[in-house]
């Protein structure tokens, strides 16, 4: 069981009551790998920087495509650039994977995304461990599930990640997050603009 697994469990969950956004999901889902990669030894956080280990076979198929794909030449990439470019469509291709190896249900014949609630967890162990992990406060499963938007704000206990590479790759998923907050507003207020200037003519 990965943290990425939990995050993506967590959410279904939590969506049939609460709609997730798929592009803060897929930034959170990226920062949680970067934690799972890091307790594989696949790779390590230096400053702000994702710096590959030798590549090994993590056991679970997205976090094998994860390290798969890093950049491995100075001066490596920014956690928040890998961020951007991993976690594209990442919510999505979790419900495929969650499904594939059967820890999820559907009804026949529909393929809808995350935040429509209508995939859910099946029962299974691997569901009671992340709702274990959830219900304890977690403090990184806390936060990125803040991120992402599964809930209105980290556990209180979020203020002992003393870790620092914790807290870079979280207040990385952080930023991103609100940039892509602020790319949606811009381009709101954008397109109300155009529809003013239509009216006017």
């Amino acid at each position: 069981m990965t943290t990425a697994q939990d995050l993506a469990i967590v959410a279904l969950v939590v969506a049939t009551d609460k709609p997730v956004e798929q592009g803060e999901l897929s930034l959170a889902l990226a920062g949680a790998e970067v934690f799972d990669l890091i307790e594989a030894r696949a790779l390590v956080v230096a400053d702000d920087r994702i710096v590959p280990n030798a590549q090994a076979p993590t056991g679970d198929r997205l976090l094998d495509e994860a390290a798969s794909t890093l950049v491995r030449q100075e001066p490596y990439e920014s956690v928040e650039d890998w961020l951007w470019r991993r976690g594209r469509g990442l919510s999505s291709a979790y419900v495929d994977d969650l499904e594939r190896i059967g820890l999820t249900t559907r009804p026949r014949g529909l393929r809808i995304p995350l935040r429509t609630g209508r995939t859910e967890p099946a029962d299974s162990e691997t569901r009671r461990r992340a709702e274990e992990r959830w219900a304890a406060g977690e403090p990184v499963l806390a936060t990125l599930a803040a991120a992402a938007g599964i809930a209105d704000g980290p556990a209180e206990d979020t203020e002992e990640l003393t870790d620092d590479v914790a807290a870079t790759v979280l207040a990385a998923v952080g930023d991103a997050v609100m940039e892509l907050e602020a790319v949606r507003q811009r381009k709101a207020i954008e397109d109300a603009a155009f529809d003013n200037v239509w009216r006017g003519f």
